[in-house]
């Protein structure tokens, strides 16, 4: 992780495990955290609705890169929905579109539903996403009172987990844990889990807690700008990567992956986190099966800066 030199943009290399507040964009929280940072470069992995909370993992400078292994990762929500009304976005911040009389559910159909939304099932993404059609995102179609088909997806629900039941209210609020797969919209699992229940239902909360095998502490944003020094709050970019092994690499070994070649290997097949023999990370390598070793992705500006 490079430290500031001068107060223009710097080359930042890490991962910010970044606690989204409510009521903004992913991308002005990720703009906030670069401009406290003055970072040349940076992006974030997955974006949260402006009503969602929790965790957005920022990567600056070469971390950039790794972006796209994150995208694609199984993340874990804390989601909490309101019993009996559905909106047109299917959370908080939509216009009641249907009402049900069936304000509670009893424990078994709780269980019954979450049984049966678990493991591989479809769904049908909602039209406030942003997914296209014909070039067009869906929320921009939805807000213009147009709606299009759209085709099932195969999702997977690792875990459903029922947190709390309120019922202090005229109306039955849920809270959940629920572990899934890339692509999945916890607001529209929720509405689809009310309607088999024989109701309806909308998020009222959505609070990130993991991305893929990021996970722990989050820092907001008043932390981070309230640090002493903000640096010491980015994790490095193996941080993201700790599925991979690892393997230290002689100076020689190194020098033949940054020129491109490979060198022979007695590796058990696949991809690993190469180190130095300082114990510095320096990127990742793949031992293939006729035992060469070869270069996958190297961090130069963050290893050689």
């Amino acid at each position: 992780m490079s430290k500031p030199r001068s107060k223009n943009q710097q080359e930042i290399h890490g991962i910010l495990l970044l606690n989204k507040p409510q009521g903004i964009s992913s991308n002005a929280a990720l703009q906030k955290a670069r401009n406290i940072f003055r970072a040349k470069k940076a992006g974030h992995t997955g974006s949260l609705d402006p009503m969602a909370t929790g965790l957005l993992p920022c990567c600056f400078g070469d971390a950039t890169r790794i972006a796209g292994l994150m995208l694609s990762s199984d993340k874990i929500y804390i989601a909490e929905c309101e019993i009996s009304r559905e909106t047109d976005t299917g959370d908080a911040t939509g216009t009641v579109t249907q009402e049900s009389s069936k304000h509670f559910l009893q424990d078994e159909e709780i269980e019954k539903a979450i049984q049966n939304f678990s493991g591989e099932i479809e769904q049908i993404p909602p039209m406030y996403s942003a997914l296209y059609h014909n070039g067009v995102r869906l929320y921009k179609l939805a807000r213009s009172g147009v709606e299009v088909e759209r085709p099932a997806r195969k999702i997977t629900i690792h875990d459903f987990k029922l947190l709390n039941i309120d019922n202090s209210s005229d109306r039955q609020k849920l809270s959940f844990e629920i572990h899934v797969s890339k692509g999945t919209y916890i607001r529209t699992l929720l509405e689809d889990f009310a309607k088999y229940c024989g109701t309806y239902a909308h998020m009222t909360k959505l609070h990130r807690i993991q991305t893929g095998v990021l996970k722990g502490k989050m820092v907001t944003l008043e932390q981070l700008q309230e640090a002493e020094n903000p640096f010491e709050l980015l994790n490095g970019i193996d941080y993201a990567l700790t599925e991979y092994p690892q393997v230290t690499l002689t100076k020689e070994q190194i020098q033949t992956l940054i020129h491109g070649l490979r060198f022979e290997s007695k590796m058990v097949e696949g991809i690993y986190r190469i180190y130095d023999e300082q114990s510095q990370f320096i990127g990742l390598g793949e031992a293939q099966s006729n035992g060469q070793f070869k270069v996958k992705k190297l961090f130069l500006k963050s290893y050689l800066g």
